[in-house]
């Protein structure tokens, strides 16, 4: 995985993704804050600036279609990973 982020372009085993700005938005923090744990509020503070409003399946979704991008298999997930009742970390 291999994120530029003046270029706003993010690759996979050297293909290009195609990501939503949210979608890079929420990787580009992730990997930014690699190996720490983030709550589902932390996220959306951080990427929409904005206070939280309880929608946890916003991030959730956002996640699931990250994932779907970037994982060889998303249901064994290697690179964002769920620390349950906690939130998501990078690891990578």
């Amino acid at each position: 995985l291999v994120m530029n982020i003046s270029a706003h372009t993010c690759m996979v085993n050297d293909t290009l993704l195609s990501l939503t700005p949210t979608e890079f938005n929420i990787l580009k923090f992730l990997t930014k804050n690699k190996g720490i744990v983030f709550s589902i509020e932390q996220i959306y503070k951080n990427v929409w600036e904005e206070e939280w409003y309880g929608a946890e399946n916003i991030i959730a979704v956002h996640i699931r279609h990250i994932r779907e991008k970037i994982e060889i298999n998303p249901s064994e997930p290697r690179y964002i990973k769920v620390v349950w009742a906690h939130g998501y970390k990078f690891e990578g």
